[in-house]
């Protein structure tokens, strides 16, 4: 088991490398399993019936929908915890506060610890792709899952090339926005250790304000 990434050629428009084509890496597109086929491969695994689990799946998502509207940071077993938040616009004046001054509401979804180890240790596959489409070359990394803090001057961000790095998750709106694999938004990130710290800015120069 690996994770597919694909390294496409491409030009860049702004940045230093302005004019240069380079290889920028983004997530391959992944299937998406529906409920009943989760239910069914759970239910094969544990042993239990495809109704138990598919009661038990309904249950347990009535209780974290119930808890955190009512402001818990609640856990999603075997996965990490999930709250709501939201952004919204600041005001000066304290008669200018209303509920109007939200702009989005969000779901935050913080993985366990068991989680990032599972994708520290999973090895990363990388098609390569030429500026006309054509495969050029396949990558294989066993590597040990290290984040690049940025000491590398070699090492291209998106700060950098301009690009765009697509992310693994895919987002969601349901009556609001739904940050999944840990909440990473246009203005920064949220990250929870031991208690939940949002960032600052909510998009368009709003405050973060979470919920529980």
């Amino acid at each position: 088991m690996s994770i597919k990434l694909k390294a496409v050629e491409r030009k860049i428009n702004v940045g230093k490398y302005a004019g240069e084509y380079r290889y920028m890496l983004q997530a391959d597109l992944y299937n998406r399993l529906n409920q009943s086929k989760v239910i069914q491969e759970a239910a094969l695994r544990s042993g239990l019936s495809g109704g138990v689990m598919n009661a038990a799946w309904d249950a347990i998502g009535e209780v974290i929908k119930a808890w955190a509207t009512e402001g818990h940071s609640v856990a999603v077993p075997g996965l990490g915890t999930m709250r709501f938040g939201v952004n919204a616009q600041s005001v000066a004046d304290v008669n200018l506060v209303s509920a109007s001054l939200v702009t989005t509401r969000k779901v935050i979804f913080v993985p366990s610890v068991d989680i990032k180890q599972e994708l520290k240790n999973t090895s990363i596959s990388i098609t390569c792709y030429d500026r006309n489409g054509k495969l050029v070359k396949q990558v294989t990394s066993a590597d040990d899952g290290t984040v690049d803090e940025g000491n590398d001057n070699n090492s291209d961000t998106d700060a950098d090339n301009g690009g765009s790095t697509e992310n693994a998750s895919s987002s969601t709106e349901n009556g609001g926005s739904t940050d999944n694999g840990g909440s990473t938004d246009n203005g920064g990130s949220s990250t929870e250790n031991g208690g939940s710290t949002d960032n600052g800015g909510g998009d368009n120069g709003d405050d973060e304000v979470s919920l529980g």
